[in-house]
Parts: structure tokens; sequence; C-alpha cells
């Protein structure tokens, strides 16, 4: 009986010890750290292991939306731009929105699944649609991290989930918030919804216990995984003051809470309430611009020069004629087929006759022969022969004042004109006018051969009469009748809308006034009527054209709202 006994013994020993050595090991759990800044400077009022490299877990997707958000201002992107979502986005652990691959989705919906829902799929498709790939985003979120300040920050993915070399700390993601929360006020209140519509899903908000629990808290996003513990970096306000605070390492959801709560107590009452508000300097967005430049291989035919082109070469200066001189075509004669023509040139100038004494001089060459029939130059008597003859014929009244004068007296005279023969008096026959001056004096008839121009009719006198033209008077006549035809300022507005009945006036007045509001390029000039009919009260549009009478309806047809084309 003791021996069937003792195994029994031992095993309950044994558990014993077990459960002794287990109790004593520590218990595990993520390090813990804190921040708190007054949001309106920047200066810090709690830190505790603030600079302390941990694992942030979802407070990554602060960046990642950071990020996207910049891409819109910058233009690079929409809000309903859609992206692809690649097999590595949809396949990503949860938590997530349950994106599939090939699907395309609205970027609006991706950031509010990341930002409400914290999404690992839908962080990890806005990094892809953003930069190409997620090791690319994750670069340029580094980059941007220094950018902003956060020296001990460094992201490997868009989401947040644990690896090797991704860190940040509550420092950083501290000043992160405040950047968020500054540099993008339009778009901060996502971080405050409880729930959203993500288009495939609505999704809620990881953060909303928070929200509900502590008064003024309004954001900003919440963090969990099992190397990181329950992470949060959250803002509030009371009155004029905001607070940021950054917590790491909770070990629950509700001690992460109650921790934060208990940092913000403490806090508020450290600052004051009327500060000078000093906001954080946005990043200098640096876009690196690549230069490419082509690489283009040398080749002989660029760098040599052709075998038929001539090129200037110095040569040295022509010697002493030799007794017998080739001439330049017996040298390129002679000279092979495959010498270049510079060279043959090169050498006939070589040879070219030079003087005997040394130094470079033009050789003497021979006259060129006088053209046929040319007369001979001048001497130097016969210019100033010619010269006194010009200055006589310069002193003599009756003389040409041309030079040429001699020399159009040894050519042959033209023959007179027909009319020379002609009596200059009938030539000079006074016209029939009504008011016409006495005839001129008779002119003597030019001396045959001479050079003297034909008399012609004196000018008729100028009329003293001046006509004065009327300027932008027009025709000074009786204008024609002009046809005045008046038209109402409304016309062809003689068209309206009927939208249905209603069954108070009230009704009708709220439902013509929204869709006024909704369409005004459509019912701006439009005129509201409600009319009481036996069944009901009926809204209208008038004063519309028939063609906007038209559209309208189709608009309201499209939104399943009753409307029928009425005439004035």
């Amino acid at each position: 009986m003791t021996v069937n006994r003792f195994p029994q013994v031992f095993r309950v020993l044994r558990q014993a010890v077990l459960a002794t050595l287990l109790l004593s090991l520590p218990a595990a759990a993520a390090p813990f750290a804190a921040y708190v800044m007054d949001a309106r400077t920047g200066q810090p009022i709690y830190r505790q292991n603030a600079d302390t490299r941990l694992h942030p877990a979802s407070l990554t997707k602060m960046m990642t939306l950071y990020m996207a958000f910049s891409a819109i201002e910058r233009g690079q992107v929409r809000l309903d731009s859609r992206f692809t979502i690649s097999s590595k986005a949809a396949n990503e652990p949860p938590s997530k929105l349950g994106l599939r691959a090939g699907q395309k989705i609205e970027l609006r919906y991706l950031i509010r699944a990341a930002a409400i829902k914290s999404g690992n799929d839908a962080a990890t498709a806005l990094g892809e649609g953003l930069a190409g790939s997620e090791q690319a985003f994750t670069q340029q979120m580094t980059q941007m991290a220094r950018a902003l300040g956060m020296n001990n920050t460094q992201f490997r993915n868009a989401h947040g989930l644990t690896q090797e070399g991704h860190y940040s700390t509550a420092h950083d993601m501290s000043i992160l918030g405040r950047h968020l929360f500054y540099d993008f006020p339009q778009y901060y209140n996502l971080f405050s919804r409880r729930t959203a519509d993500a288009g495939i899903a609505q999704v809620t908000a990881t953060n909303r216990r928070f929200l509900d629990d502590y008064p003024g808290a309004d954001g900003i996003k919440t963090g969990y995984t099992r190397a990181a513990g329950f992470n949060l970096t959250a803002s509030a306000q009371r009155g004029n003051k905001r607070l940021i605070a950054t917590v790491f390492g909770g070990t629950s959801t509700a001690q992460r809470n109650q921790v934060m709560a208990e940092l913000l107590d403490n806090s508020f009452p450290r600052i004051p309430d009327r500060v000078r508000e000093v906001k954080p300097q946005r990043p200098r967005m640096l876009v690196q611009s690549t230069t490419r430049r082509a690489q283009v291989a040398a080749s002989p035919a660029a760098t040599q020069p052709e075998p038929q082109r001539m090129v200037l070469q110095a040569s040295p200066p022509p010697s002493t004629r030799p007794a017998a001189q080739p001439s330049v075509a017996a040298v390129a004669a002679a000279a092979p087929s495959a010498v270049d023509l510079t060279e043959a040139l090169r050498r006939a100038g070589a040879t070219a006759p030079a003087p005997a004494a040394p130094g470079i001089a033009l050789a003497n060459s021979l006259r060129p022969r006088a053209r046929p029939g040319a007369a001979a130059p001048a001497s130097p008597a016969a210019i100033e022969e010619a010269i006194a003859t010009a200055v006589a014929s310069d002193a003599a009244p009756a003389a040409s004042a041309s030079l040429a004068a001699p020399v159009l007296a040894a050519s042959n005279r033209p023959a007179p004109s027909p009319r020379r023969s002609a009596s200059t008096a009938a030539v000079t026959e006074p016209r029939q006018v009504a008011a016409a001056p006495e005839p001129a004096a008779p002119q003597p008839q030019a001396a045959p051969g001479s050079l003297s121009l034909d008399s012609s009719n004196a000018p008729r006198p100028r009329s003293e009469t001046v006509i004065l033209a009327a300027m932008g008077e027009g025709d000074l006549g009786s204008p024609e009748a002009l046809e005045v035809v008046r038209r109402p300022t409304d016309s062809g507005r003689n068209w309206g809308v009927s939208l249905g009945l209603t069954t108070s006036q009230a009704e009708a007045d709220r439902l013509l006034l929204g869709l006024a509001l909704q369409d005004g390029n459509l019912f701006g000039r439009a005129s509201r009527q409600v009319a009481n009919t036996n069944r009901g009260f009926e809204p209208r549009f008038g004063n519309l054209s028939k063609g906007h009478a038209e559209l309208a309806c189709e608009r309201m047809h499209s939104r399943s709202r009753p409307c029928t084309v009425v005439g004035n």
C-alpha cells in the first residue's frame, strides 16, 4: 500500500515545486513611459522614461495619417482618389477593415478605417497607394519624423505591428499629436468620432471608452501589441487650456485610461489659464529632383576628322625657290591617291617662289593687258584741264550748270519731239471754264538741239471754297424710322415645376427652401409658391425657362422625388 502511494505523492510534490517557481518569476510586462505637454506652447509638464525607445504599436498610424493629409494638401491625391488593394494589404492581421485583394476603394474610407477602426489593412493600403510600396513609404515616414523633431523614432511599417527596428518614444508621439492638431485642424475631428462609414463597413472607434469617460477629451489614438502593451496618445481641453499626453506600456485598457486620466487631472492645474500660443513650425517639404544624363559612347566618326575634310595646319615659311620648281598640279599628280588634299596643298605651298633675301614678301607679277577698245588713262594735264573747264562753266551764267555739259555736248542729240513744231500758243490755248484766268503769255519756242524743258500750261488757280466734312456725326439727313420692340424681362421664363403634395404648408416651405439652397444655380432666380389644393399643399418653383424646368425634374426624378413640368 505504501509503495503504491509513492508515485502519487511524488507527482503532488512536483506540481507544488513547479507552481512555486512560476509564482516566484516576475510578471512579464512592457516598459512604462509617459509624457505630458502644454499643447499651446509645447512645454513639458510631466515626463517618465519619455525618451526611451519602445514599441509604438498602432500609434504608428498617426504618422501614416499625417502623411496622407500632407499628400492631399500638396495635391498629390484627393479624398475621392481610388486605391487598389494589394494582396499584402488584404492579408494583414487584425485589427482590419476586411479589404480584398484587387478591390478599389476611395482614400476617404481608408483614412476613416485607419484613424477610427485602426485597421492594419487600411494603413498598408495607404502607404502603398501614396508611395508605391510600403518600404518606400516607411522611409518617407522616418524622414518626416526627423523634420518634425522626432529624433528617437524609426518606422518599418505603416500599421505599427511589432518589427525589428520599429520604435518611438512617448515624447516623440506627443510631438506628432500636437502637429496633427495644429497642422491639419480640418481633419482632426476624425479622432473624436465614435463611429464612421468606411465604405464597406461601419466602423467603431477604439478610443470610445476614454472619449466617453474623460470630460474634454477629443482624441487621438490607441495602440496595442503584446510587446508594446496598451498605448494611448490623448488630447483634452478645459477652458483655454489644452494638454497632449502619451502613455506607453499599460497593462490593460482600463488601467491605461485610468493612468492617462490621472496624468491629465494633475497637469491641468499646473499650467496657466492664459498663455501666448506658440504654434509648431510646419516642416519644409523638400522634393528631390533626379536629372538623368545620356551616356553616349565615343565613336571614331565623332572624334576624328573625315578623310576628305580639309583641316588647316601650320606650315613652315616658304624657302628660296630651288632650280626646278614643280607646280601644284605636278605635286598633286605625283602624290599617291591616299594622300590628303591638305597635305598636297601644303607641299605645293612649300615650293612656292620666294625672294632671295630672307623673309616673306610678295613676288612681282605681270600687269594685266588692257581691254581692247579701252581708253588710255588720263594724264595729269588732262585732269587739270577738266577741272579748269568745270570751274569756268560755274562762272558763266549762260553755260550749263552741270559738270557733265562737255560730255553731253559731245554726244549726238535726240530728234525733236513732234510737238516742238507746233505753236506754243496752241499748246497753251485757254480752256472753257466758269471763271477762267487770263491766258498766260506765250513762251518762246526752244531752239532745236536744246535741252530746255517744254512749255506747259499754267496751273489753274486753287478755289478758295472750303468744304467742311461732318466728323463723328454721320449723315445729317433725316434718319430712318426705328422700330422699337419691347419684351418683358422674364421673357421665356413662363415655366415651372410642381413637386407633388405635402400634408402642411410648413413642410412645403421647408422643401422649397432646402432645394433652393441645395441647387442655387438652378433655382436661384425661381419664385417659390405653395398652392393650397383640395388634396393638399403643392410646392412649386416658377419663373423658369422650359429647359431649366425639364432639367429640374430630371434631378428630382434621380432623387426619387415627384416632379412635373407645368406652364404658366
